[in-house]
C-alpha cells in the first residue's frame, strides 16, 4: 500500500485508559497522522498525546516507547504506520 510509513507496533494496551504502548522503530511527532493496523485492528487517528515515563512529549525517536492514547481498542502486535 502507498503512502504509509511503518513507525512502530504496540506491545500493549491499558484498557481502562485506551493507551498502547508502541516501541518505535522511527520518528514520530504530536500531529502526526496514523493507521493503527491488524489482524482484527484498522483506524486512522492524529497523535494528539503521548508520553515517555509519564511525562508528556511531542516527538519521539526510533528504539523509544511511547504512551500514545487510542481512538479505538487496539492489540499487542498491531502495526503503527504514519499516512
Amino acid at each position: 500500500m502507498d503512502g504509509k510509513e511503518k513507525v512502530g507496533m504496540i506491545s500493549h494496551y491499558f484498557d481502562k485508559v485506551g493507551v498502547a504502548l508502541v516501541e518505535l522503530s522511527s520518528d514520530i511527532r504530536s500531529g502526526d497522522r496514523i493507521l493503527i493496523e491488524g489482524a482484527t485492528t484498522s483506524f486512522e487517528q492524529v497523535v494528539e498525546s503521548m508520553q515517555i515515563e509519564h511525562e508528556t512529549v511531542t516527538h519521539a525517536g526510533q528504539g523509544q516507547a511511547i504512551g500514545l492514547k487510542v481512538e479505538e481498542k487496539v492489540r499487542k502486535g498491531d502495526g503503527v504506520f504514519r499516512i
